[in-house]
């Protein structure tokens, strides 16, 4: 039935004001964890997110468990969601250079949080891999002649520096969604009780460990902070910082061997996300073991020993210990 007042169609008026009321409701509402996305480069920075973040926003995490973050491909779904995210998370130090690049494809205006900032990055020779820490090679240093100096990206290695990584996740969270201030600050003061206790245990785990016989032989150069914070020797790697590098020449290759054997590093560690084809060769000529794989550039699955970045740091040393001891 329609009501007309002076020419004007009254249930007209009553549901354009309604609609006018429902939107101006919607503008109003504050966000909710339902449209707010944190968006995450990999698995290992994905969890470490989550436990800031809480139940105050999504966090979508680009690469997941088990996969190579150095490798990853991103799709047009990707830069959908980083136009879309509240905020963004990466590592920095060179580590997701795909990531920089379809951001800036993307348009995105989301405030990026590099997690790294505060932190002091190891510095890489680009020609070191394949080497032996204390070995010169000429004719290879030739070769890398002119390659610009790499940052290690690798810093969540070190409990102490995922500490400073969770505070300044922390406070670019708290400028991106000011009104969850409180959240993230009671969810970063709980988690760094528990990376502190962590980095306690990871030292009294590595005690353990005869100083002579705390090296590390890997896949790639994944351990720099780890050796720097707990005490340890990396001997050498198979790859460089990246997975994504040239394999190692044959001279890099004896080299390493050498080293090897005349470090009597007693096996070679794999890792989760890496093909093991290249450190099987090297094992054989060396005359090692290979120890069960670790947990390096990437978590494991749900029901795996590594399925969060606590969890797979305990379970890598666990595991160095067993192996590194020959228990």
């Amino acid at each position: 039935m329609e009501v007309t007042i002076n020419g004007v169609d009254m249930s007209r008026l009553m549901r354009f004001l309604v609609g006018i009321l429902v939107v101006l409701s919607s503008c109003s509402t504050a966000p909710t964890a339902a449209n707010r996305t944190v968006v995450v480069s990999f698995s290992v920075l994905g969890d470490i997110v989550e436990n800031v973040v809480g139940d105050a926003a999504t966090v979508k995490t680009f690469v997941g468990p088990d996969s190579d973050a150095h490798a990853y491909e991103p799709t047009p779904q990707d830069a959908v969601a980083l136009e879309q995210a509240t905020a963004v998370v990466t590592i920095g130090l060179g580590f997701e250079p795909w990531l920089d690049e379809i951001y800036a494809a993307s348009g995105s205006k989301s405030p990026v949080i590099v997690s790294s900032a505060a932190l002091k990055p190891i510095k890489v020779d680009p020609s070191a891999a394949g080497h032996a820490d204390e070995e010169g090679h000429a004719e290879e240093e030739e070769a890398h002649a002119g390659e610009a100096e790499e940052l290690d990206p690798h810093v969540w290695h070190d409990a102490q520096n995922v500490i400073t990584m969770v505070e300044t996740i922390r406070d670019g969270l708290i400028a991106a969604m000011p009104d969850q201030a409180q959240t993230f600050r009671a969810n970063s003061t709980r988690y760094i009780a528990e990376l502190q206790q962590l980095d306690a245990d990871i030292v009294t785990m590595v005690d353990s460990i005869p100083v002579e016989r705390r090296k590390l032989v890997t896949n790639h150069d994944t351990f720099g902070y780890f050796a720097q914070r707990y005490g340890f020797v990396v001997v050498g790697t198979v790859l460089g910082v990246s997975t994504e590098g040239n394999d190692p020449s044959a001279t890099e290759i004896v080299a390493l061997t050498a080293a090897i054997r005349e470090s009597a590093v007693p096996t070679i560690f794999i890792e989760n996300m890496s093909n093991s084809s290249l450190i099987d060769n090297v094992a054989a000529e060396a005359g090692v073991t290979i120890a069960p794989a670790l947990y390096t550039d990437a978590l494991g699955s749900a029901d795996s020993d590594g399925a969060t970045y606590l969890n797979m740091m305990r379970y890598n040393v666990t595991t160095m210990k067993t192996a590194l001891q020959g228990k």
